[in-house]
């Protein structure tokens, strides 16, 4: 791949070569059939993929991203239709608690319910030192990485039924740490902690059991709380 670089949060319909996403020899099997997700940075990368074979799963998507990804967004909306699903698009800031809030109306009032919700969207920016990490990074990192996985959750939660999930999207950084990335894997290490304590606090009252899911650095599953079936919590890496 030829060096480029792109001013953030960037578009991934200006990378060259184009990514790779639909997975065309990936056959649905109706394992989210009729199940509505949501997935924050569902515009691009990760988000796009999860969004498009959660799709071909059966499920309708609500993606949330920046305003300035709206074209992004519009390709993987036209990816999700294509596999014969419904999309709802929600530009926005996930940083501001009120439009997370936001983010979980729409989605009701659209199709009545919530079963999944997929906290994806983040913020990275390598220094070479820490100093060289301003307040307004640091604050920024951490609103992305956790505080909105905290607003969606917490706002998600109310209206979500047993069975349903919220999957934490982590990162091998917050747990091994990272020289160049150190406001990022804190707060990637935040995410591990607040979904395994999430999780504990659900388990307490009754309406929901849980379960914890990491992945070692081999790709191995560790088990880290489990109570199955009914609502579910992971960390993914």
């Amino acid at each position: 791949m030829p060096p480029q670089t792109q001013t953030k949060p960037g578009l991934e319909s200006e990378m060259h070569p184009r990514t790779r996403f639909m997975a065309p020899d990936y056959h649905g099997s109706g394992k989210l059939l009729n199940q509505v997700a949501i997935v924050t940075g569902g515009d691009s990368g990760i988000g796009r993929a999860v969004s498009v074979l959660f799709a071909r799963e059966g499920a309708d998507v609500a993606i949330v991203y920046l305003p300035v990804e709206q074209s992004d967004a519009e390709e993987t909306a036209d990816a999700v239709n294509h596999e014969g699903r419904q999309v709802l698009l929600l530009p926005g800031d996930v940083t501001q608690s009120v439009f997370c809030h936001s983010v979980i109306e729409k989605v009701v009032d659209r199709f009545g319910k919530i079963d999944i919700l997929v906290n994806n969207a983040a913020y990275q920016q390598t220094q070479d030192r820490l100093e060289d990490i301003t307040d307004d990074d640091w604050e920024l990192t951490f609103r992305t990485n956790i505080f909105a996985y905290f607003y969606m959750a917490k706002s998600a939660i109310k209206v979500m039924r047993e069975g349903s999930n919220i999957i934490n999207c982590g990162s091998r950084t917050g747990l091994e740490g990272s020289k160049s990335l150190i406001d990022y894997a804190s707060s990637k290490g935040a995410i591990h902690a607040f979904t395994k304590s999430l999780a504990l606090k659900i388990s307490q009252t009754g309406k929901y059991e849980s379960t914890v899911l990491l992945r070692d650095r081999y790709g191995r599953s560790c088990s880290l709380w489990q109570n199955l079936p009914a609502m579910s919590l992971s960390t993914v890496l």
